[in-house]
């Protein structure tokens, strides 16, 4: 099966590739969510060599930069507790992390969480983790431009492969909240990170 976006020949339902997903992508895509079907999510297979933002569109085209969507986690602290929200922008965009994300979360102070947090919590790889799959009361602030896409090109929580799946799949995942100006358009958004 073709892909609907980027020049990917080999397509298939993410179902079909759970040997390639890690365990809590796995189970989201098995399962499904807000009425999308598993086999509404795509997966193709990349190279996790290139699976940074940068060095995929490069090899992919420039073109997948406005149609694939950056997952970022972020912790942030109110008093002694400390909270854990992801985020979801397009790739030529970085998070408004100390604006809206912080103001929307009711946080002090946000910043990126270190690798070993974001790795141990998802249990997904850094440079593939996902929206798709991550911990249910972790909130999930998702750039109003990343529903708006047709199609949308994600992690798939490990940096071999990635998902595509449909802009408003993403808007009903749970605990996702859609904020307009949570992406901000990078200066040089070849750069924008992964």
């Amino acid at each position: 099966m073709r892909a609907p976006i980027g020049s990917f020949e080999n397509a298939s339902p993410a179902v079909d590739r759970q040997d390639l997903l890690t365990a809590p992508v796995a189970e989201a895509v098995r399962t499904g969510w807000g009425g999308i079907a598993p086999d509404q999510v795509l997966h193709v297979d990349t190279d996790p060599e290139i699976a940074d933002t940068a060095a995929f569109v490069a090899h992919h085209g420039a073109d997948l930069l406005d149609h694939s969507a950056n997952c970022v986690v972020l912790s942030g602290k109110r008093g002694a507790d400390v909270t854990l929200a992801a985020c979801l922008v397009l790739s030529h965009s970085r998070v408004d992390v100390n604006g809206v994300a912080r103001k929307h979360l009711g946080l002090r102070k946000a910043r990126f969480a270190s690798m070993d947090t974001a790795v141990g919590e998802t249990g997904m790889e850094y440079g593939g983790i996902t929206p798709i799959g991550l911990p249910a009361a972790w909130p999930l602030l998702i750039d109003s431009a990343v529903v708006d896409e047709e199609w949308v090109l994600i992690g798939s929580g490990s940096r071999r492969g990635k998902l595509i799946v449909t802009g408003k799949a993403l808007g009903a995942l749970p605990g996702a909240v859609v904020l307009d100006g949570l992406g901000v358009r990078a200066p040089d958004a070849s750069q924008a990170p992964s």
